[in-house]
């Protein structure tokens, strides 16, 4: 009998909290390297909770989260992120002041692999015309998720936690998102992606969670999408 992978990613029992609010209930799941595995559910199921928890940044958390085999539930954030798990949170964090360089340029490189600055300009070509120009701020929200993702490729990260990256934007950047979360995949990247919008999700993913009031109460890959979606209907309110 052929063992099953190791995960890259293995979350075991975990419950986070902020503050007295009890959000995540004993969450189980793992990512597998080399896949794009999706969360989806509602606004307010815990999604968002799930990557800070993952990250370390809530309040308080317990249970185990496993990346490469080490555990990395009592570490702080900035060990978590040095350790190769890199976050793309919905709001972006675009530094006003900076240029768009300038922003790529921030994060700290934290190991071997990351993308240079013409891969991600090939990746993003929007981003190149406007070098020298713009303030990270004054590009449009298409851009400034496209800036949002380039910053944390940089890293040399081997895990990429991307928040809601099609919230609120035009079709035509939706399928360039698409079309680059495909292409990270054939580099090798390993994703976790929270979405609402299973319809993207189906164009990406290899594996979907389903979470709802901070538990994950299905699961199921890309081939069994299709005798899914009634479920996923009920599930997301679509």
């Amino acid at each position: 009998m052929i063992e099953a992978p190791t995960p890259l990613l293995a979350v075991n029992a975990l419950q986070a909290w902020y503050g007295e609010s009890h959000i995540l209930h004993d969450v189980n799941f793992d990512v597998r390297e080399g896949e794009v595995a999706t969360l989806l559910g509602r606004n307010g199921a815990g999604k968002t909770t799930t990557l800070k928890s993952i990250m370390g940044i809530v309040g308080r958390r317990t249970g185990s989260v496993r990346f490469e085999g080490q555990e990395l539930i009592n570490r702080p954030s900035d060990q978590i992120a040095r350790a190769g798990i890199a976050f793309c949170p919905e709001e972006r964090g675009i530094f006003a002041s900076l240029g768009v360089e300038e922003n790529l340029l921030l994060p700290p490189v934290v190991r071997p692999g990351g993308l240079s600055l013409e891969r991600i300009f090939e990746l993003f070509p929007n981003l190149k015309e406007r070098l020298g120009s713009s303030q990270g701020t004054k590009l449009s929200g298409g851009e400034q998720q496209m800036l949002a993702i380039g910053r944390i490729l940089r890293t040399g990260a081997r895990l990429l936690l991307l928040d809601e990256p099609t919230e609120g934007l035009a079709p035509v950047i939706i399928q360039q998102i698409g079309k680059t979360i495909r292409a990270l995949k054939e580099q090798g990247f390993t994703i976790l992606l929270v979405e609402q919008n299973f319809r993207f999700a189906a164009t990406v993913a290899d594996r979907y969670y389903v979470i709802e009031h901070g538990r994950i109460i299905d699961q199921f890959v890309n081939a069994e999408l299709e005798a899914n979606v009634e479920k996923l209907h009920d599930y997301l309110g679509v």
